[in-house]
């Protein structure tokens, strides 16, 4: 007697963010007879995508300086190496040109919409999604999976949750869940006198924890709260964990210069040496802004020793107690982290299901069959520039492609199984 066959041809994505959307057009292209709805409990989609990078949308970055993918992925490297293998950076730039989708490379790597505006990459799934007839139900909240019934798969692509409540249901059905804690978030430091240099930009410096393994160089900006930029982003990424164990306050310190102790002493010493007559404020060492050198002369010396002003205005003055704390203040600049910023800035989440929970060839649950995680659900983050979209893309890009290969073989087998 012939197998009865049946075509498996629902899936939910639930989730009507970045990761959900790709998943969505990928699913439809890979199998067109499948129906695919998007369930979104917002009265908008794609909210992140539209705000990220400063409104323009980093959507990936080009690697090309990365040799290690820990170093841009604290939590997921091992999983997001293998996932490459199928879906990079490289196959992203290729699937948003062909899907209308021009970008650009600039050069810290970070890519880009040419248009520089993330309107296009939010007009390029909706427009695929119309094309491909993937249905979006906004203000659609799905409180229990027993409401997606009739759906032969499902996908969670709901994003970073930050509170820990959130993931319980998840844990109720047996999924291990790792804490959530935020990421990718500027620090709150409590010196007015930094803070009265709100605006100025180094562009290779060093933050890092004392006492810690956790360090970031790059452009650092100085705000009226405290410090930002890629620099203290990145660290606060490093440091997710340890940070939010400390309740965010914990020790900082920065290195202005991106050089070792011994680099910037002998460029102070044969700087000095070349140019007798000048008063120090005046050197500008290191291309370091005007103000800031002026403070780190004023934090290193006149602070503690307010008789040191010949020092300052006679090069010559210059001993080797003046210099060492000149060196020592360029290095490891001390500051005290009070808080996260103090405004709701963080857009990434460490921490969600624990990639011990899927498998991870199709990131399918362990715990119920044809259930599926993208995106930043899963214990997976990156440092800014454009990889935790990577991340997005390359999750949704994986599920998508299990689901279709799922939905082939039971009906070929004509199994519910």
């Amino acid at each position: 007697m012939p197998k009865q066959q049946k075509n498996h041809n629902k899936t939910a994505i639930v989730g009507g963010g970045a990761a959900g959307f790709f998943l969505a057009i990928n699913l439809k292209e890979m199998c067109p007879d499948m129906g695919v709805t998007i369930f979104e409990r917002g009265e908008k989609v794609l909210t992140k995508v539209r705000v990220s990078g400063g409104g323009r949308c980093n959507c990936t970055n080009s690697f090309e300086d990365v040799s290690d993918l820990s170093h841009v992925y604290p939590r997921g490297h091992k999983l997001m190496k293998r996932l490459f293998r199928n879906f990079d950076h490289r196959n992203a730039y290729e699937w948003f040109e062909r899907h209308g989708v021009r970008l650009v490379t600039q050069e810290d790597n970070c890519v880009f919409p040419a248009a520089q505006d993330s309107q296009v990459i939010i007009d390029c799934f909706l427009y695929h999604c119309r094309r491909l007839g993937v249905e979006v139900k906004r203000k659609s909240a799905i409180t229990s999976l027993d409401e997606l019934s009739d759906f032969d798969y499902i996908a969670l692509t709901t994003g970073g949750q930050p509170r820990l409540e959130r993931l319980q249901w998840l844990a109720d059905m047996g999924h291990e869940i790792v804490a959530p804690v935020p990421s990718l978030f500027t620090f709150s430091v409590n010196d007015a006198d930094l803070r009265a240099l709100m605006g100025t930009v180094v562009e290779n410096a060093v933050a890092f924890i004392p006492g810690t393994k956790f360090r970031a160089a790059g452009p650092l900006l100085i705000t009226h709260w405290g410090m930002s930029g890629p620099a203290i982003l990145k660290l606060s990424s490093y440091a997710a964990r340890h940070l939010a164990e400390a309740a965010y306050h914990a020790p900082l310190a920065i290195n202005w210069t991106g050089m070792d102790e011994d680099g910037v002493r002998s460029n102070l010493v044969e700087l000095f040496a070349q140019n007798p007559r000048k008063q120090l404020a005046s050197l500008r060492p290191f291309n370091l802004p005007a103000r800031l050198w002026e403070y780190i002369i004023h934090k290193a010396i006149l602070a503690r020793e307010p008789q040191a002003l010949s020092a300052a205005n006679d090069l010559t003055a210059i001993g080797k107690r003046h210099l060492n704390r000149l060196v020592a203040t360029l290095t490891a600049d001390p500051y005290t982290i009070s808080s996260r910023a103090p405004f709701r800035d963080e857009f990434v989440t460490c921490g969600g299901v624990a990639l011990t929970a899927v498998n991870p060839s199709t990131l399918e649950s362990r715990h119920r069959p044809h259930l599926y995680f993208a995106g930043e659900l899963l214990d997976i983050d990156g440092i800014t520039g454009g990889f935790n979209f990577q991340a997005a893309w390359t999750t949704a890009f994986t599920v998508a492609q299990s689901i279709a290969a799922s939905a082939k073989a039971r009906d070929e087998a004509g199994t519910d199984v």
